[in-house]
């Protein structure tokens, strides 16, 4: 037995960002193919004009490929079955609606929009369902031809047949059967003469050799439209795999206005690819277990359609940042070091020159108290540069009465070594709080508010050795002319 190829494709409309929920579809077609040894598809449907966001097309290839989801064939890739852009085949669609209209399993449709609005209206009034009532299917080749030389516009509709019933088997779904009577004749080709989704993906899957149509599971209700123009067409129909919706906390539809829906702001907020590519991936799909890190590779290896569910998946944002701690910690220093030059260049400090050296003597000590890397940043800046402010709440509570005394010994003995290691620095602050019958705390807070202007943070003999001893020196000198106990 010979097996096809699997072929799949990503076909998202070029009408603005990249929706989180376009990213799992992407991703799910993505992990299918690389489990399969198949290919990746990216294909533009850009047949709605009037949605047509120009830099959408690039912003949507650049998201992906952030994503580390390269397409094996597409717009930028090339391949033997382009153009990858539905607007540059439009010929391609016109010989086939041909052979549609030839044998009257389509039709041109002259009604005027005033008359669809009426005709709506009225079936709304009687209760009825809103769909074409064939109307133009009835006019003779005469009338036709008469309103074409009048330049009447029109579209081309698809012709079903009432009392049929259409069935498919969904992979995820199982059996799924519709009844002709409650599916409109749908357009396929608009006034303006391009198609419409509709006929564009059908032509376009078949052409393409697609072998599985995974998508949202907002187009179930259109797959029997798609299934009998295959079947009309006297085409092989691929297999479907429709995906579960992405839902908010509340169980309502992941929308914008509970929070973030487009890639670009998560990739904005310093979320790293491989851990909002691993959150995706478990947003309706699991292996069977309770695993829940993943790296790329294993994703795909571990990946089935079978793993996913049918149930909607709440878009979890705690999950979400705890993966990304996670992600975080798994790079190497060498590795995050990269990261954190690119978002110190984007900061107040970019005009600061910090070694290497430094930034990652910075990053060790950091490492397990951030989920971002941009918190290398915010939640130490002390180590770029001396605070001016000291935390009102923490000298309440830390400052005591002998803690100037303390500074002070302890600034005069470090004052005393040369280039002191981490291990002598806590040696003088052990031996001083051993000489003063005190516990090591007594010190330690007083030299942290000096050093850092805050009560948390890494290690105190972490900071104070990245930090140096003239720094230090410095810091502790300021404190004690600017705390006033």
């Amino acid at each position: 037995m010979i097996h096809k190829e699997v072929r799949v494709r990503f076909a998202p409309s070029p009408t603005g960002f990249l929706h989180i929920g376009g990213l799992r579809t992407a991703l799910y077609n993505y992990l299918f193919a690389k489990n399969k040894k198949g290919k990746f598809i990216l294909r533009i449907e850009d047949t709605d004009r009037k949605r047509y966001v120009e830099g959408a097309v690039d912003n949507l290839i650049s998201t992906l490929n952030w994503a580390g989801l390269n397409a094996d064939e597409g717009p930028k890739t090339g391949g033997n079955f382009g153009p990858y852009m539905q607007s540059k085949r439009l010929s391609i669609y016109n010989e086939y609606i041909k052979l549609l209209l030839n044998e009257n399993k389509a039709y041109r449709c002259f009604c005027s929009q005033d008359r669809l609005k009426e005709l709506r209206e009225k079936q709304r009034k009687e209760g009825l369902q809103t769909k074409y009532d064939k109307h133009c299917l009835n006019l003779s080749q005469e009338e036709i031809d008469k309103n074409l030389d009048n330049n009447i516009p029109y579209v081309i509709r698809l012709n079903i047949e009432p009392e049929k019933e259409i069935s498919f088997t969904d992979i995820i779904r199982g059996e799924v059967t519709f009844n002709t009577d409650i599916i409109d004749d749908q357009v396929l080709i608009k006034s303006d003469g391009f198609p419409t989704y509709h006929f564009a993906n059908v032509v376009d899957d078949h052409l393409m050799k697609i072998t599985h149509v995974i998508r949202g599971e907002e187009w179930i209700s259109s797959t029997p439209k798609h299934v009998l123009l295959y079947d009309n067409l006297n085409w092989e129909r691929p297999l479907f795999a429709h995906l579960p919706l992405l839902l908010n906390p509340d169980k309502s539809k992941l929308s914008k206005r509970q929070g973030d829906v487009a890639v670009e702001d998560y990739m904005q907020k310093g979320y790293l690819k491989d851990a909002l590519i691993n959150f995706i991936a478990l947003l309706g799909w699991n292996a069977g277990d309770d695993k829940e890190y993943y790296e790329i590779d294993e994703l795909i290896r571990a990946f089935s359609l079978e793993g996913v569910n049918k149930s909607g998946a709440v878009f979890n944002l705690e999950k979400l940042d705890w993966l990304n701690a996670e992600h975080l910690r798994k790079l190497s220093n060498d590795e995050i070091l990269k990261l954190l030059k690119e978002e110190l260049h984007k900061s107040e400090y970019a005009d600061k020159d910090f070694t290497d050296d430094y930034l990652l003597l910075l990053i060790d000590a950091m490492k397990e108290r951030v989920s971002f890397v941009k918190e290398f940043i915010s939640k130490c800046t002390y180590f770029y540069e001396a605070p001016i402010e000291y935390d009102e709440t923490v000298i309440k509570k830390r400052w005591k009465d002998n803690s100037k005394e303390l500074l002070l010994l302890f600034s005069k003995r470090i004052g005393e070594l040369e280039n002191p290691t981490k291990d002598e620095y806590h040696d003088i602050l052990k031996n001083i709080c051993e000489e003063k019958d005190i516990g090591m705390g007594r010190l330690i807070h007083p030299l942290r508010i000096a050093l850092s202007g805050v009560g948390v943070g890494p290690g105190i003999f972490d900071l104070i050795f990245i930090l140096g001893k003239d720094e230090s020196l410095k810091r502790i000198n300021r404190s004690l002319e600017k705390i006033q106990k």
